[in-house]
């Protein structure tokens, strides 16, 4: 088990602030969370960077509406539980499909420019989508418009202070009422404040960091999900890592998405011989789910052997590509590759966390007053392999239920703890007061790198009883790392994705079956008898499994 260092802490010692509304995180679940209970309550949004640092801002794909007429909630559904391999929660599907076209009005009202078509809005199709209904931006630069959009609305409302460059150390919990009372910040000087709040709300994104090659931006690194995790929230399915099967995998570029749109509109997957292969996978050939064709890549880099496959969309019209995907088109460009007349190499990487902090339908985590929105969340949507661009609907639909959840609490009584008995609160907090510093202490950048890797390799798109087991043996001896103090946010950050691969690890190791983003090479069927069930993880318990509701 990790070691939870469980301090009796008396408030009284730190600055207080309070609010109404707490939002942890500013991406699209936050921003948007952190606008709608502004309406009737002071919100104060903490991001570890600035409103414009998240996953939603690199989305380039779009968000997952029914808006056309040929389409419809039930096809939307169908197709949401076909790609969750038997894992959704259909309760929380259904409220997704019947309440995203709304929640897409709403981004609409509050300033987000989607792209239109003959005066309507226009519509494309992404992996297992049986219709058109992906609402885009700028072509391919959704996520960055939908933030653009809600960042204004937020630095122009009075009701929404935002501290930027802040860092959310753990929450805090009243150990007597068994509720989350708000967090502990951390400052760019390094001091500390512990903020009280009615609600507090994470939206604070995933974990790609874990991994060496991921879509994800630095940011990602599991915060949200440790941060429960040690206040004692339940956690689901942390063994679903979806991993975009086509990154940009060229010497000297970044592991850029290349959305599954542009497989959506025409492009081909090609091996290093120019053979299509994705007949030999299954019958929706490039559109097939994503876990499917990034284990199809693998095999064929493996058959090959290459690092990478091609992805082809030269037989398509040169101005339809660069109107439809600009971002793409320009940083392929500054590499030297011209989508129009090249072959673009592509690789799988890291790119969505589908487990997260269990929540129910109001967004409400296992802990009262603590919610969580957005992909640090597990509402049930995404099953075991999230089908593309339900994220960003996922984010708007429940944080609009969470809103409307928090607005029906009672308020937050006196705290007993300040100023009287200390151990009336928990707080589960990394920074352990009172131990000695490693003598020999790597740095932090090594630490990451070698967790990194260990993780690519051992815990990664095809997995095996053989290697988790060997990678929960490492984790176990970096566990060492606990034993000092931790101050800086690297640390804090290192020690908060140490957390995660072991709860991934962990939970991959537990599920003895394949099942959609989880792949065990060494149990590769599908279990529905004895597996189709989640996996539930609490602090110092072992795994709980959970049957399907």
């Amino acid at each position: 088990m990790i070691p939870q260092y469980l301090v009796d802490f008396d408030l009284s010692a730190l600055p207080m602030v309070e609010t109404d509304v707490l939002v942890i995180g500013s991406g699209i679940a936050g921003l948007f969370t952190a606008i709608k209970a502004s309406e009737q309550q002071r919100v104060l949004m903490i991001t570890k960077k600035s409103l414009l640092e998240s996953n939603t801002r690199y989305a380039q794909g779009g968000i997952a509406a029914v808006i056309a007429e040929d389409d419809s909630p039930a096809y939307h559904l169908q197709d949401t539980l076909v790609a969750g391999a038997g894992l959704c929660r259909s309760e929380a599907v259904e409220v997704l499909v019947n309440e995203g076209p709304d929640g897409v009005k709403e981004l609409i009202r509050l300033g987000t420019l989607f792209d239109l078509e003959n005066g309507e809005l226009a519509l494309t199709q992404e992996g297992a989508h049986s219709h058109r209904r992906i609402l885009h931006a700028n072509g391919d630069a959704t996520g960055y418009e939908i933030v653009r959009a809600l960042a204004v609305e937020v630095n122009e409302h009075p009701g929404i202070e935002v501290w930027d460059e802040h860092f959310v150390v753990d929450l805090i919990t009243d150990r007597d009422r068994g509720e989350c009372i708000g967090a502990l910040v951390q400052k760019d000087d390094g001091s500390q404040v512990f903020v009280k709040a009615q609600a507090t709300v994470l939206c604070s994104g995933g974990a790609g960091q874990l991994y060496r090659y991921t879509t994800n931006p630095d940011v990602a690194t599991a915060d949200g999900v440790a941060m429960a995790y040690r206040a004692g929230a339940i956690v689901r399915d942390m063994e679903f890592i979806q991993f975009h099967p086509t990154s940009l995998c060229y010497p000297g570029a970044p592991r850029f998405l290349v959305s599954e749109a542009v497989r959506g509109e025409g492009a081909y997957l090609r091996n290093v011989k120019g053979e299509r292969f994705m007949d030999r996978y299954h019958a929706q050939l490039e559109l097939a789910p994503r876990d499917i064709v990034a284990r199809a890549i693998v095999s064929e880099m493996e058959s090959t052997n290459s690092t990478f496959v091609y992805l082809d969309i030269t037989h398509e019209q040169p101005e339809m590509i660069k109107h439809r995907f600009p971002t793409i088109y320009e940083t392929c460009m500054r590499y030297g590759l011209d989508m129009t007349t090249d072959w673009i190499p592509v690789a799988p990487a890291a790119h969505y966390m589908m487990g997260g902090v269990k929540t129910d339908l109001s967004g409400e985590s296992s802990i009262s007053r603590l919610f969580a929105c957005g992909e640090v969340s597990s509402t049930g949507v995404h099953g075991a392999n999230r089908l593309a661009s339900n994220s960003l609907s996922e984010a708007i639909v429940f944080g609009r239920r969470i809103v409307d959840r928090i607005q029906s609490l009672p308020p937050l009584g006196l705290l007993q703890a300040r100023g009287a008995k200390p151990s009336s609160v928990d707080m589960n907090n990394m920074n352990n007061m009172n131990s000695k510093i490693m003598k020999e202490q790597k740095p932090i950048s090594e630490r990451r790198l070698r967790l990194q890797k260990m993780m690519v390799r051992q815990v990664g798109l095809r997995r095996n009883g053989e290697d988790l087991q060997k990678a929960m043996d490492k984790l176990q001896q970096e566990l060492q790392f606990f034993d000092q103090t931790l101050t800086h946010k690297e640390e804090l950050e290192y020690a908060n994705l140490l957390t995660c691969a072991w709860l991934v690890t962990s939970g991959a190791l537990h599920r003895e079956e394949s099942r959609g983003a989880h792949y065990r090479e060494d149990f590769p069927a599908r279990d529905d008898i004895v597996w189709q069930k989640h996996s539930l993880q609490q602090r110092e318990q072992a795994i709980v499994e959970e049957l399907m509701s």
